[in-house]
């Protein structure tokens, strides 16, 4: 039937012959050379493969796309390209600052962004414009003698003054430390971006000190603007003392002293401008009263006479 040698089995002509000319040559079935061990050879390389076909498409698109230029809205977009958990977590590194703890290390990660210090700033100005204002008009309200205008030229001054030190104390610091590295070649630098966020960060206590200025109590607003003070500018030393050590002792504590100086003539700058005490109140001396005899107002009550 033709069924039936359909399924017999056949022997081909080609096998025959090499199992002719070496009879003693071992046959293995495909199965020996499946081995899991097989398997697993032949899927590393053929991820090997894959890995090395990916990276070679990404380094040709690496290069195919261009950096954009400075002027361009793409190449300050990456600057931002932040979320609301790392901004949460950086404003935290900066409130509690540790020793040993660096910030940009721990915190930055090689992705600073300007997100936050930007933000940070506007915050800051504005609080410090209005609260400044809020402590004239309570002050009115306790002695309605004081005369109080609104004073809206101290949201501008509060803006410049605090956008101001956010980027120019961050630039001379860069260009020293990156001085400094030419003298030294073991200093460590951190980029112009990495410093602009650390001092935007750091300036996050001062927002609510300033609410808490509001409280009519001058020795208690000194110690609100001091822990303000220290837990801002300790963060500051913590971060730049692991560049700073490598110099001599003299400069490391000169830099550091200055940073300190210059975070401290901040806080008191704002706290003496936007809080300034107020003018002592002019009262008016109450009238004299002067007691006249009678002879003395019938004299000058009297009509006068003229001698001709």
């Amino acid at each position: 039937m033709a069924a039936a040698d359909e399924l017999a089995f056949h022997e081909f002509e080609e096998a025959t012959n090499l199992l002719a000319e070496t009879p003693d040559a071992a046959t293995t079935s495909r199965s020996d050379h499946l081995t899991p061990q097989g398997h697993v050879a032949v899927a590393v390389a053929l991820g090997a493969e894959d890995e090395m076909e990916e990276s070679d498409k990404t380094s040709l698109l690496q290069e195919e796309k261009q950096q954009p230029g400075f002027w361009t809205f793409d190449y300050y977009q990456s600057f931002f390209d932040v979320d609301t958990s790392q901004v949460l977590d950086r404003i935290k590194g900066s409130l509690l600052p540790r020793p040993g703890h660096n910030f940009v290390r721990h915190h930055l990660r090689n992705r600073p962004d300007l997100y936050g210090p930007f933000w940070i700033c506007a915050t800051l100005a504005f609080v410090l414009a209005v609260t400044g204002n809020l402590t004239l008009v309570l002050a009115q309200r306790k002695d309605p003698s004081i005369h109080y205008s609104p004073q809206f030229h101290k949201v501008t001054v509060a803006g410049i003054t605090i956008y101001c030190y956010a980027w120019l104390v961050p630039l001379a610091l860069w260009g020293f430390l990156r001085w400094r590295k030419g003298v030294r070649e073991r200093m460590g630098l951190y980029t112009f971006l990495e410093t602009v966020c650390v001092y935007g960060y750091s300036l996050f206590v001062f927002i609510p000190t300033m609410v808490l200025w509001l409280i009519p109590v001058p020795w208690l607003q000194w110690l609100f603007g001091a822990l303000a003070l220290a837990l801002s500018a300790s963060g500051l030393v913590f971060t730049l003392w692991p560049v700073v050590r490598e110099d001599t002792r003299l400069v490391a504590a000169v830099l550091l002293s200055a940073v300190v100086l210059l975070h401290a003539l901040l806080a008191v700058g704002c706290k003496f401008y936007f809080f300034q005490p107020l003018p002592p109140e002019h009262i008016a001396p109450p009238p004299q009263v002067i007691s006249l005899s009678p002879n003395a107002l019938l004299a000058s009550t009297s009509p006068r006479t003229t001698v001709t």
